[in-house]
C-alpha cells in the first residue's frame, strides 16, 4: 500500500504565488526561461543558468551553487516561507472548464524501489543525474512530480469538504489560460485520515508525468539513507514531493508526430504502400482529429487523410500491442519510413496536442517536415495497464496538461 506523509511546505505568501511560481524546468530551454523569469520567479532556482551569460554551461558547479544561493535569498527575503507544522495541500487545475484536484504529499522512496510507485517510461541517466544534483545541493525537492492513484471515495470526500469550506490560499490564471487553485489542509483529523486511507485503500500510485524527477527524488533518499548509520525509514529525506490525482479525473491528450521525409518515396508511392496495413481515405483540407482508437490523421502535401489500421496490425489483448503509437511505429514509421529509434532519430519530431493540429500543418507547409500524423490519445486505463504489467510505453506517448506549476510549495529534506 502507498505510504505518504504531510510536510512543512516552503511556499510563497499569498500575494506572490503568481510571480514566484513557474512552469516546470523541462518544458522550456534556457532562453525561454530567461525571457519568462521575473525578479522573484522560481526559474532563478530551477534554471539558475539564466543568471549567467548566454551559452554558459548549465551543468557547471557554479550554476548549481547559484541555485543554492538563490534559494537561500528567496527565503531571506520571505518570497518563500516555511509552514510551522506538517500539512497536506490540495492543488487543483482548470482547463477547458474541467477541474482536477490533486493531493500534495511526500511520497516514500521505498515505494519507488518496491514498485508500489508504478512507472511506464524509461529515464535517461544524464537527466536523472542533473536533477539529483539539484535536489542534493539544495536539500529540497523544488518541483513536484505528477502522480495518479485509483480513486477512493473517502479521499474525494475529504478533498471536497476542504475545497468547499475554505477559501483557496492561491487562486490565479496563468499566462497560458489555465486556472491554478491551492488549499492548505490543516485539520489534524483530516491529515491523519488521509494518511490512513492511502495506507489501506491505495495499493499503487502511478507516475503520470515527471519520471526523471521521481527517479532523482528516490535516489537522493536512498543515498541519504545509506549515509545515515541510524536510518529508520521515517526521516524527512525518505520522502519526495508529489501531487496525487485520482485516476478518474485525469485526461491524457494527443501526442502527435511529424517526419522530415518519405524515405525516398513519392507521395503517391507512400500512400500506395500505406494501403497494406491501413484503410486510407482522403478527407480534404480540414484537419482530421482521430475520433477513436486505431484511427489516425495524416497531413501530406496540403491534404488530410484518415487512416484506419486494419485487423491484424494490432493486438487489443496486449497492453503494448493495443496502443496506436505501437501500430504507427511498427507498421509505418519503421517499415515504410525507416525510423527505428524514436528517441534518437533526427528525422522525427513530436508535438503535444495542446499546440493544436494547426501546428502540424505549419511544420509541413513551411517545408520543415514532409508529413504529419495526428493521434488518438492514450487513456488512463491503458497507462495503468502498462504500468501494472511491468511494461514500458513507447517514447512520446503521453502528454498531460495543464503542467504542474513549480514553486507553489517546496519540500525540504531536513
Amino acid at each position: 500500500m502507498a505510504k505518504i506523509k504531510p510536510f512543512r511546505g516552503v511556499r510563497p505568501p499569498q500575494g506572490l504565488a503568481t510571480e514566484v511560481s513557474s512552469l516546470p524546468y523541462d518544458v522550456m530551454n534556457t532562453e525561454e526561461a530567461r525571457e519568462q523569469a521575473t525578479e522573484k520567479s522560481l526559474l532563478h532556482i530551477i534554471r539558475p543558468e539564466i543568471d549567467f551569460d548566454p551559452g554558459y554551461d548549465e551543468h557547471a558547479p557554479e550554476v548549481y551553487d547559484k541555485a543554492v544561493e538563490n534559494f537561500k535569498k528567496w527565503q531571506e527575503k520571505e518570497w518563500l516561507i516555511q509552514d510551522e507544522k506538517d500539512k497536506y495541500y490540495i492543488y487543483a487545475q482548470t482547463m477547458d472548464g474541467r477541474t482536477q484536484y490533486g493531493l500534495v504529499a511526500g511520497a516514500h522512496a521505498d515505494d519507488y524501489f518496491n514498485d508500489i510507485i508504478k512507472k511506464h517510461e524509461l529515464t535517461r541517466p544524464e537527466k536523472e543525474e542533473d536533477r539529483m544534483k539539484h535536489v542534493e545541493i539544495n536539500n529540497a525537492n523544488m518541483e513536484p512530480v505528477f502522480f495518479s492513484y485509483p480513486a477512493v471515495s473517502e479521499i474525494d470526500a475529504i478533498v471536497k469538504n476542504v475545497v468547499e469550506s475554505k477559501k483557496p490560499e492561491y487562486d490565479f490564471t496563468s499566462a497560458d489560460g489555465f486556472g491554478h487553485h491551492f488549499w492548505v489542509v490543516e485539520n489534524d483529523e483530516d491529515i491523519q485520515k488521509i494518511t490512513e486511507l492511502f495506507e489501506t485503500k491505495v495499493p499503487f500510485t502511478y507516475v503520470a508525468d515527471g519520471h526523471h524527477r521521481t527517479a532523482a527524488g528516490a535516489r537522493v533518499a536512498k543515498k541519504q539513507a545509506e549515509n545515515n548509520p541510524n536510518h529508520t525509514g521515517n526521516e524527512e529525506y525518505n520522502y519526495f514531493l508529489a501531487v496525487h490525482f485520482p485516476d478518474n479525473q485525469l485526461h491524457i491528450i494527443d501526442y502527435n508526430r511529424v517526419v522530415k521525409d518519405l524515405n525516398g518515396l513519392t507521395a503517391d508511392q507512400f500512400i500506395e504502400k500505406l494501403n497494406k496495413d491501413f484503410d486510407v481515405t482522403e478527407v480534404g483540407t480540414e484537419a482530421h482529429k482521430p475520433s477513436k482508437l486505431h484511427e489516425f490523421g495524416m497531413y501530406l502535401e496540403g491534404k488530410w487523410y484518415k487512416l484506419i489500421a486494419k485487423q491484424g496490425t494490432y493486438n487489443d489483448e496486449d497492453p503494448i500491442g493495443v496502443l496506436d503509437v505501437t501500430i504507427l511505429s511498427n507498421r509505418l514509421l519503421d517499415e515504410l519510413l525507416g525510423i527505428k529509434d524514436l528517441r534518437r532519430d533526427k528525422r522525427i519530431d513530436f508535438i503535444g496536442g495542446i499546440r493544436g493540429l494547426g501546428e502540424l500543418e505549419r511544420r509541413v507547409d513551411n517545408g520543415d517536415m514532409k508529413v504529419a500524423f495526428s493521434m488518438y490519445p492514450v487513456t488512463m486505463k491503458q497507462l495503468i495497464d502498462i504500468a501494472d504489467s511491468g511494461n514500458i510505453m513507447p517514447p512520446k506517448t503521453t502528454w498531460f496538461e495543464p503542467k504542474l506549476r513549480s514553486g507553489l510549495v517546496i519540500h525540504k529534506l531536513d
